[in-house]
């Protein structure tokens, strides 16, 4: 009987042994989906047509984006068909178990229905029972004699469970199988697609440095322009600095005079209080006021906090603990076109770009959308283009390539609020310029947003 109860256990055992493989598989399984997707929004995005240098570069930008996205997609199939390598390796280790023992509990059956059939008749189940030389020995067949019987059941049902086991973990088998014959086709088209991307992109990086002396000239134009509105930007954050300084200084000027104006107050009570003991006015209402001059100041001596730096406060510590989970600042399907910090162009010769954010392109109509809770400090045009400068406590966010903004100075915003609509270049895409710092120093918004 305890080897018919371990029989079971393992039958249900080997249900369970892949739980883990499967859990993985469909986690691989989710962020496919997610990278699908992401690229299936991308390729939306119009490209140049135009020919001049500064729309190829910006194409070239995209499609860098796209072919590491691609990259990412074509990885994570293969990771998913080694998991399902695991899976299939699983399986078929546990089918030849439960094989194995299908078979020993089938050679065990056999053995049993022999015996059976050989002593099948009731008169001889009959004398074995009144054979016996005493009550107790007659029990103990009669009972012996109905156990077998209903090992003989247990057996039956054991050998039709584990087939049935089998039969599912064959079926298993066999989707699991399909399941990684379509994604290595699936894996099979992407690299090819990848492929052609490179080729795209090659094709693109060959063209610009056979024109490398417009190209530099037109990186060398857009780098003042650039500069200048940093320059723009920096003065801004700088005079918004020194205005919260102000105000706080202006806050604790206050604090303090409120704190005067008590201790003034409080010394003016304690010397009527002081004349009154003197004319002979004594008892339980003094001792309340001298107990109600210990309250006053006891509060005198506790810090007064102006409900701009709690909100501050809170802001501040809500921002940092949403690092990695802010949200992108752009409507719609977009491509990170231009990386944070110093970015040398992998194959073009002596192209090196300098950006203090990060460049986002989406889709015509994207809109620039807020990142966080704040205050709008800045409302300002350059270039023919608007910018938008919002503070979040001690954090600030930047939005650049604005045509029409839907704010103003001093409005406050909410978390995904739309400020305004991104410009159309003459590639039909809109690019935002989005930065991120705490008070003066850049932050690198790729690590605190969910790209």
């Amino acid at each position: 009987m305890m080897r018919l109860l371990l029989l079971v256990i393992m039958a249900c055992g080997c249900l369970l042994m892949p739980a883990q493989t499967n859990k993985n598989i469909r986690k691989l399984e989710s962020e496919r989906t997610q990278l699908k997707k992401k690229i299936s929004d991308q390729e939306q995005l119009l490209r140049s047509t135009k020919k001049d240098v500064k729309s190829k570069l910006g194409d070239l930008m995209v499609i860098n984006s796209q072919i590491d996205e691609q990259k990412k997609y074509v990885d994570g199939i293969q990771g998913e068909v080694n998991a399902l390598n695991g899976n299939i390796s699983a399986l078929q280790r546990e089918l030849m178990a439960l094989n194995k023992d299908l078979d020993e509990c089938k050679r065990k059956y056999r053995r049993s229905v022999n015996y059976m059939f050989r002593n099948r008749s009731a008169y001889n189940r009959l004398v074995f029972v009144f054979s016996s030389t005493n009550f107790r020995q007659m029990y103990r067949r009669l009972r012996y004699v109905r156990e077998y019987s209903k090992f003989q059941r247990a057996q039956g049902e054991i050998i039709a469970k584990k087939e049935a086991v089998i039969l599912a973990k064959q079926q298993e088998l066999k989707k699991t199988k399909q399941e990684k014959d379509h994604l290595l086709a699936e894996g099979r088209t992407q690299h090819k697609k990848l492929v052609g991307q490179q080729q795209e992109r090659q094709t693109l990086v060959d063209e610009l440095n056979k024109r490398q002396k417009e190209l530099q000239r037109s990186i060398a134009q857009q780098q003042k322009k650039y500069n200048s509105l940093n320059a723009r930007i920096e003065k801004l954050i700088q005079q918004e600095i020194a205005a919260a300084e102000r105000r706080r200084k202006a806050a604790e000027a206050k604090r303090k005079a409120e704190a005067e104006r008590r201790r003034k107050a409080a010394e003016a009570a304690a010397r009527r209080e002081a004349a009154r003991k003197k004319s002979g006015n004594k008892g339980k209402t003094g001792g309340k006021t001298n107990a109600s001059n210990k309250n006053t100041r006891k509060r005198d001596a506790e810090p007064v906090f102006m409900p701009e730096d709690n909100v501050d406060r809170r802001l501040n510590s809500s921002f940092a603990s949403n690092r990695g989970r802010l949200p992108v600042p752009i409507t719609g399907s977009y491509v990170l076109s231009g990386r944070y910090g110093g970015n040398v162009v992998k194959d073009l010769k002596g192209v090196k770009l300098d950006n203090k954010g990060v460049n986002i392109t989406g889709r015509q109509g994207a809109q620039a959308r807020c990142i966080f809770d704040g205050e709008v400090t800045a409302v300002f045009s350059y270039g023919g283009m608007v910018n938008i400068i919002v503070r979040h406590g001690s954090y600030i966010s930047v939005y650049c390539n604005i045509a029409v903004s839907n704010v103003r100075e001093g409005q406050k915003v909410t978390t995904r609020q739309t400020l305004g609509t991104i410009a159309t270049d003459s590639s039909g895409n809109c690019t935002l310029h989005f930065q991120l710092r705490k008070e003066k120093a850049l932050l690198n918004p790729e690590s605190w947003l969910a790209i």
